[in-house]
């Protein structure tokens, strides 16, 4: 064993997190007439996130640490690239939701999102127009059609 680093650490306390929503599961009120406790999908859950805990602490105890490279606004754009891209789409989505609507304002925040991170030749805009369509037209489908949830249509659509 090397020590602890950041992760291991960052491992340990999610463990912990995970132990205390789970002993907090059995608050949770049993609804009458249900075949499934309420308590059953937290669990569930929980279960799965100290799976994956376990395996990021053991990967964070057993493997070498890597190198650090010295700190850069260059450089930390350059690692976190990806989410950055993300988190601005994300705020974009938000903004067009008003105007444009659920269903057009996903398709498109899907869309450019996966082009802006996976790249525009011509091949992916295809899979990327299809996935974005599908996806979140199927969602959208889903909540509207399926479970009657009336979602956001927008000023420029209504």
């Amino acid at each position: 064993m090397k020590g602890l680093n950041r992760d291991a650490i960052t491992a340990i306390l999610l463990l912990v997190l995970c132990g205390v929503f789970f002993w907090q599961t059995f608050n949770i009120r049993e609804v009458p007439f249900s075949q499934v406790g309420a308590e059953v999908w937290p669990r569930v859950v929980l279960v799965l996130l100290t799976i994956l805990n376990l395996v990021y602490l053991f990967k964070s105890v057993t493997e070498p640490r890597p190198q650090a490279e010295p700190l850069s606004i260059k450089g930390i754009l350059r690692k976190y690239k990806n989410p950055i891209i993300c988190f601005v789409m994300f705020f974009l989505f938000m903004l067009v939701l008003p105007y444009l609507g659920m269903l057009v304002s996903g398709i498109l925040f899907v869309f450019i999102t996966q082009t802006l991170i996976g790249g525009a030749s011509p091949r992916y805009l295809l899979v990327h127009a299809l996935i974005a369509v599908l996806a979140v037209g199927g969602m959208w489908a889903i909540f509207t059609f399926g479970l009657r949830v009336i979602l956001p249509v927008g000023d420029l659509f209504y």
